[in-house]
């Protein structure tokens, strides 16, 4: 594998209005997302990640059993497979949130990740599930509506280019995972995000800098833009970006376009961060056991 690797995060306004049929947003947004990830690869990008669950509104705004139908098997749905084929045709790595549906009516917030031959590597599942209230007029994301916490644990994925975590959205709040990600071999984890001003925006460029210099590996983080409707519970802040290990922001997105952030990955950074601050030498696992008991 080469050291440097092109990074592409896209961050994108969604161009319809929650009202409208599932089937509607899917599409319109896969075929912006499509041109998006060829944009990214006609600039470099070798592996490219899309924001949380790319296809539509973030609908967990509300509860409405309508949203279920954007659910789609993983990786016998079209999307996946679609996506597969852009990969291929590219060969570039494609990190791809979407909504999963598990047999008959289970449902999880998953990130597909497809190599660049177009071949299905595997998934992540979210962990952490939130249902919390954030905006003005009691709006938030009730996302236990929707979501089972995941269950596939914190698996790695060895890609032609580099060897890639997922950590989605709310996950980004809970360094254990993170740490579990750089245990399993993650030269740069990837955090797909829905989130919005207010609450916690300030935690958006101190936590995932923070995993990056505790772990010694790349952060991809990426959100969306704009204001969604018929909602409008806040403001998609945007500005995703790309930081290593030493917390340093090499690229970074705008707070208020569409738009494909470019960044380089040096895995060389990697290997001399590592050396120098030997975190991983000086764990004390077995100190550590009250961490898996249910405290307080």
């Amino acid at each position: 594998m080469p050291d440097k690797v092109v990074i592409g995060l896209i961050q994108a306004s969604n161009d319809t209005d929650g009202n409208e049929a599932v089937d509607i947003h899917k599409e319109r947004a896969i075929e912006k997302h499509v041109k998006l990830v060829r944009e990214a690869s006609s600039r470099g990008a070798q592996i490219v990640c899309l924001q949380e669950i790319f296809y539509g509104p973030y609908f967990c705004t509300e509860q409405n059993t309508k949203w279920y139908d954007a659910a789609e098997e993983i990786p016998n749905g079209p999307t996946t497979k679609r996506f597969q084929e852009l990969a291929r045709e590219l060969g570039t790595v494609i990190v791809l949130p979407i909504y999963e549906r598990e047999g008959i009516a289970t449902y999880y917030n998953t990130a597909a990740v497809i190599d660049a031959d177009g071949t299905y590597l595997g998934k992540y599942r979210k962990h952490h599930i939130p249902h919390v209230g954030v905006g003005k007029d009691g709006g938030g994301f009730w996302e236990k509506f929707y979501f089972k916490p995941g269950n596939l644990g914190y698996p790695v994925f060895d890609t032609a280019f580099a060897k890639i975590g997922v950590y989605i959205c709310y996950d980004r709040h809970f360094p254990e995972g993170a740490r579990l990600l750089g245990l399993n071999g993650a030269e740069i984890v990837f955090n797909p995000s829905a989130t919005v001003a207010g609450l916690s925006e300030y935690l958006w460029k101190l936590e995932q800098p923070a995993h990056a210099v505790a772990n010694g590996y790349y952060i991809g983080a990426i959100n969306r833009v704009g204001y969604e409707g018929p909602w409008n519970m806040g403001e998609f802040y945007g500005q995703s970006y790309l930081a290593d290990p030493r917390g340093r922001f090499v690229a970074e997105g705008s707070r208020d376009r569409d738009e494909v952030v470019i960044g380089e990955m040096d895995k060389k950074v990697i290997r001399e961060v590592r050396d120098t601050w030997q975190f991983y030498r000086d764990r004390r696992p077995e100190t550590y056991q009250e961490m898996t008991a249910l405290l307080p």
